[in-house]
């Protein structure tokens, strides 16, 4: 990467990472709070009634879930708001007639939705920590997860943001898309409870395979193949750069 790619990249980085943790009381602390209503409500008032799962306390196996949730939500808001922010305000064209091309923009982008995806997942794990026992059984597997799973949802804002028109339209796609594939994709229950026909529907969830693969890397458990997880995500964050990075070229939503 030529230096002043470099710099712009950085720049760009520098300027997504300042901005959301300036506002880190709108950004950093209502995922803390959803999250522990969740392990009160689901882990430690009807958890006990459900209880074991997969061999598991019905808290612990759920706590992967909702911090891949939690990164999900985050990265994609990130990426869409700022992006949105940045046309809204006319300050995407100042990037586009700099000498850089569109992939280092789309790269600076997706990076700030990756870093408050890690943040506020940093932030979950240690909410969950006071209320049930984690440990790491596959790092690497973990790691790469959340990455992958990061990069994957700060495409998707960045496309929901480039063809927005209107603050209205970034709500549009988490409200109706968005979270009902996070909850629907095993985060508060095993596939294996389905009747087998839904069990094969829930296969066409991305979500299921990142909520299951984290939760492999965390438990050592899962519901589906966590080479398949991983060759899902690869795939799917391959695809959706390359939508980006074409929409750019063409100029979609940006100019008229």
């Amino acid at each position: 990467m030529e230096s002043r790619y470099w710099i712009a990249f950085q720049t760009i980085v520098t300027k997504e990472v300042t901005r959301f943790m300036r506002i880190w009381v709108q950004t950093l602390l209502p995922p803390a709070i959803s999250m522990s209503l969740y392990f009160v409500i689901f882990g430690s008032l009807i958890g006990p009634r459900i209880g074991i799962m997969h061999g598991f306390p019905y808290i612990q196996y759920i706590a992967p879930g909702l911090i891949m949730m939690s990164v999900i939500t985050n990265a994609y808001a990130n990426v869409v708001s700022s992006f949105f922010g940045s046309k809204f305000q006319k300050s995407i064209e100042e990037m586009l007639v700099a000498p850089i091309p569109n992939w280092v923009i789309v790269s600076g982008f997706i990076a700030g939705g990756v870093v408050r995806g890690l943040f506020v997942g940093l932030v979950v794990t240690a909410v969950a920590l006071f209320f049930t026992d984690l440990h790491l059984y596959s790092f690497w597997v973990t790691a790469v997860v959340v990455l992958l799973t990061s990069i994957l949802f700060s495409l998707g804002g960045l496309i929901n943001g480039i063809f927005a028109k209107k603050f209205d339209d970034i709500s549009i796609i988490p409200t109706f898309v968005l979270t009902p594939l996070t909850y629907l994709g095993g985060v508060f229950y095993s596939i294996e409870l389905l009747p087998p026909f839904w069990q094969k529907v829930s296969l066409a969830n991305p979500v299921l395979y990142m909520v299951n693969a984290f939760r492999y890397g965390i438990l050592g458990v899962s519901d589906i193949s966590v080479i398949n997880a991983l060759i899902v995500l690869a795939l799917c964050s391959v695809a959706l750069t390359a939508a980006c990075i074409m929409l750019m070229n063409r100029g979609v939503g940006i100019r008229t």
